[in-house]
This record gives C-alpha cells, sequence and structure tokens, in this order.
C-alpha cells in the first residue's frame, strides 16, 4: 500500500476490499458478521454521508480521497454506519488534510442511538497543520447500543473544508487460548476463583464465555456500587410523597452480568452497599438536593436501612440465589491511622455507620449471605491495627462474616512474609476470609518483569491455600491487562491479546504443587 502507518492495519486487506465491493451498504453488511472495513475511495464513497443540519454540506471523491464542502458547524462531516458488536474493541486509522488555517484540532466521534435517542462520544483527535496529511488513529469499544455511526469533525474551525482518506476499522485480534488448565477446576479443594468484570466485556459473549470457563465468581467492576443503583431523581421525587428517607434504587446497569451469571450458574460478589466514594453526595442533603443542608443522623440511618433493604431484597427477588456475598462497607478505616477515614458518613452519622450497615445487611440479607468488610493496604501499619479493631466490633455484634482483602500490589511490595502477617492476625479472629481485588504490578511489560510477577503470584496464592479452610474465594481484579485500573502496569493473568502470561501459569503450578 501507499503509506506505511495505513498498510500496516491492512494485512487482511485482500478480505476487506472484497467485503468493500460486495458490502457497499450496511443493509448487505448487517446479513454477516462485522470483520473489518477499508477503503481508499476508489470505487467511490463506499457508503460515506455528508452530516450535516442544513443540508448545504456535500462530500465528493476526489482521486483517492473524499473532499468535504459547505461546513457551517463544527460537527460537520463525513459519517458512515457500521454494525458493530457491543463489548469488542475496534482500531481504527483515517488520513486527514486541511488547507484552510495553520493548524485544527480535528476529531473521530461516534453518534449512537438506543431506542430511538442518539448520543456522542469523541473517541480520538489530531492537531492537523495546514498541507500534509495527518493520521488519527484509536481504539473503541462500543456498549450496547442500536446503530453506530463514525464520523470525522473539527473540534472547532467549522467553516473549514477538509479531505480524508486511507479509513480503516478493524476488531482487535484476540488469541483464545486453547487446551489450558482450568482455574476453578484445580482450585476446587481450596476456593473459588474469579474476577472483576464490567458491562462492555460481558456484552462481548465469546469473551465471557471464554473467562466462565476459568472462573466460577465474578464481581461487578462498577454497576453494583452506589453511584450506579441508587436512583437520586426518582429518590427525590419520593420525597415529596414519603418523606426524606424515601429511597430508590435501579439495577438496569447490573442486570447484564446478573443475567449471565443466573443463566450459566455462575456465583456473584456483591460490590458494595456503603462506601465513601462513588457514592452520591445528594444521598446526604436534605430533599437529595446538594444545595441544601445535610440530612439528620436519624434521616441518614433511615436511607441506609432502606437503601440496604431495597438493594438485598430487590436483587434476591429478580435473582434468587446468584449472590453469594457481599461488601457491605468499603474502605472505612483511614490511611495511616487506626481510625476510621472522615466521610460523609462519619459526619453525618457518626463512628458507628459501619456497625450500623451491618446490622441493617444482617437484618435483610438472606440467611446464607456471607456479609464482609472490605479495604486495601491491610499489611500497613498502624492501619491493620484500624482495621482489626472495627472487626472486632462487628464481630461482637455478630453481624459480619468475613473480611475482604484488596491486595493491589507490586511484585516486590509488601514482602510476601508481611502479607503472610496481616492474614493469620485476621485468620485468628475465626471469620471467612477473601481476597476480593488481586493484581500484581510491574514497571514494564518485560520478560523478567513477567516471571517477577509470575513468581510473586504463586507465592501469594500458596499462601491462600494455607488458609483454605477459611478463604471463600480469590479473585483478580479484571481480566486482561488492558482493561485494568492499573492497565500501566501490566497486572492480571492474560495480556491485551488475551493471551496467558507467565503469572497465569505459575497460580496453576501452586495449586498442582500443592496437590502432589
Amino acid at each position: 500500500m501507499r503509506r506505511k502507518v495505513v498498510a500496516k492495519m491492512k494485512r487482511f486487506v485482500a478480505v476487506l476490499m472484497m467485503m468493500a465491493m460486495l458490502l457497499p451498504s450496511l443493509a448487505a453488511a448487517e446479513s454477516m458478521p462485522f470483520t473489518g472495513y477499508y477503503s481508499d475511495f476508489s470505487m467511490g464513497l463506499d457508503g460515506w454521508y455528508p452530516r450535516s443540519a442544513d443540508g448545504q454540506m456535500e462530500i465528493k471523491r476526489l482521486g483517492y480521497a473524499v473532499e468535504m464542502k459547505g461546513r457551517t458547524a463544527a460537527w460537520n462531516s463525513p459519517g458512515r454506519d457500521f454494525p458493530l458488536q457491543a463489548g469488542e474493541k475496534y482500531l481504527f486509522s483515517v488520513e486527514v488534510k486541511q488547507t484552510a488555517v495553520e493548524s485544527a484540532e480535528f476529531m473521530v466521534s461516534v453518534a449512537h442511538t438506543k431506542d430511538g435517542v442518539e448520543s456522542y462520544e469523541n473517541l480520538a483527535r489530531a492537531t492537523v497543520k495546514k498541507g500534509p496529511w495527518t493520521v488519527i488513529t484509536g481504539e473503541y469499544t462500543p456498549s450496547q447500543y442500536d446503530s453506530y455511526t463514525l464520523y470525522i469533525e473539527t473540534v472547532n474551525n467549522g467553516e473549514i473544508n477538509f479531505m480524508m482518506r486511507d479509513f480503516v476499522l478493524e476488531p482487535e485480534k484476540l488469541t483464545y487460548a486453547e487446551n489450558l488448565a482450568v482455574l476453578k477446576d484445580i482450585y476446587a479443594p481450596y476456593f473459588d476463583v474469579g474476577s472483576c468484570i464490567n458491562n462492555s466485556q460481558v456484552n462481548n459473549k465469546k469473551q465471557i464465555d471464554f473467562f466462565a470457563g476459568q472462573f466460577n465468581i465474578f464481581t461487578h467492576e462498577n454497576e453494583l456500587k452506589p453511584d450506579s443503583v441508587l436512583d437520586v431523581n426518582a429518590s427525590k421525587a419520593l420525597v415529596a410523597t414519603e418523606g426524606e428517607t424515601a429511597v430508590a434504587v435501579r439495577f438496569n446497569n447490573a442486570k447484564p452480568l446478573l443475567d449471565y451469571c443466573q443463566k450459566n450458574g455462575i456465583k456473584v460478589h456483591g460490590h458494595v452497599l456503603v462506601w465513601h466514594s462513588q457514592t452520591p453526595e445528594a444521598f446526604f442533603h436534605e430533599g437529595y438536593d446538594t444545595e441544601k443542608p445535610y440530612v439528620t443522623r436519624e434521616v441518614m440511618l433511615a436511607r441506609m436501612e432502606n437503601y440496604i433493604r431495597l438493594v438485598l431484597e430487590g436483587t434476591e427477588e429478580k435473582w434468587p440465589g446468584v449472590i453469594v456475598s457481599w461488601d457491605v462497607v468499603n474502605e472505612a478505616v483511614a490511611d495511616g491511622k487506626a481510625a476510621l477515614r472522615e466521610s460523609n458518613w462519619t459526619k453525618v452519622v457518626g463512628q458507628d455507620f459501619v456497625n450500623r450497615a451491618f446490622e441493617y445487611a444482617r437484618k435483610y440479607a438472606r440467611e446464607d449471605m456471607i456479609l464482609c468488610y472490605n479495604d486495601y493496604n491491610t499489611p500497613q501499619e498502624p492501619k491493620l491495627t484500624g482495621i482489626c479493631n472495627l472487626l472486632d466490633s462487628l464481630i461482637a455484634d455478630g453481624n459480619i462474616d468475613g473480611y475482604g482483602f484488596q491486595c493491589h500490589f507490586s511484585y516486590n511490595d509488601p514482602m510476601i512474609q508481611t502479607v503472610r502477617n496481616a492474614v493469620e492476625k485476621i485468620a485468628a479472629k475465626g471469620i471467612k476470609l477473601r481476597v476480593s481485588e488481586l493484581d500484581v504490578g510491574v514497571t514494564a511489560d518485560t520478560r523478567q518483569n513477567q516471571n517477577l510477577q509470575a513468581a510473586y503470584y504463586k507465592e501469594l496464592f500458596q499462601l491462600f491455600m494455607d488458609h483454605a479452610d477459611q478463604m471463600e474465594a480469590v479473585q483478580v481484579w479484571g481480566l486482561t491487562d488492558d482493561r485494568s485500573w492499573r492497565s500501566e502496569k501490566f497486572p492480571l493473568l492474560f495480556n491485551k491479546q488475551m493471551e496467558p502470561k507467565p503469572a497465569f501459569f505459575a497460580v496453576v503450578e501452586a495449586a498442582t504443587e500443592k496437590a502432589e
């Protein structure tokens, strides 16, 4: 091909060119799976059309490019409809040229519709200087929508004309390894093995089916947190008729994973009922209005109880038995202290808000539900002492079942012995244990670092198996490195191509050696 940057993305150009000839319209494309698109516009506009409100903008082919004229707004653009699959990652590239101004900011964007409502996302941008062709590249993982239109627009400069050429869109090529050891099977004598997952990954059927083959318990990454479940507007409306303690919830974001796990017999760990973060500020104010004062302690306790009741009863009614455990409270202990952190919960309710949350959870939870307190930096003092003091209080109340260790570690920190000390100290309290959030970061994705990471993972799993009589589950926090919240640290068992890393095989080795 003429340009190196485009040629790199067109290794399957023969197939794509055939598609360009055979599938010039979206209607025809919908009859088969979308496997990629490329056009150098040698055969016409190839489905691209002008996007403008007044109908004055026009696009026309000019050699191996498309030219835009008559733009009157920044969003006026060439657009094309694509039959994308929710949850699948796509890579795209396009070249843009303008000769009107010294430089202009361009964006590749997407317009998508759901139930007739159109919304937009900006996917990638680049500065295009006057004269030369400029490449814009990026990636896009669509959520569930009814239709998708990709287009090229300017950030400002809505009046300038421009040209584009060599538009490429292809699904990311993933490797689904076959004949792998199955983690949930080899760890069956010890504990469940799982991961967190988000809706875009649930919507990617091939991907979630692959990981459901490895794991037997999942956690929503964000979709069961209070900012996703608490319906602020509906709660505000209820206040007018039911008073300040009224609460409304919704499970539309949590539904895809819960439905999948219910259908496939997979457990779910609920995360989280009460947390200082990712909880709407309005929850703590009169009338659910942040411009008004905080509610009283009594009102806030009633709101907390109603919220916990609605979440526990609502999920159990719709997905009976699927959620087997809950993080009732998350991260209540301060860093660097043996005390609770200051938050809206301590400000409005007081130091006993954790105890009250567990009291309400026990009141409304299914009898066999495992209720946990969850926190990070457990091995660090004086935080470990603060966690132990809180656990002692909750154990005395009789409302807690287990503790969740967030293990967001690095391959050399903390030392395994330090982790062991924390695990043993909490295990001595006689409660159940969970590793709720596990990832192990490295400074660079080199073979040496991968091996160091693998060795650390192996030691951790050996430690966890030493407490198998109390350990309920070990869950890595994410599926693949590129989707991790610590993606720059390459912290998980699978890389972005879905290939198992040395860490995966080290985890397998830990169990097989234990069994020998």
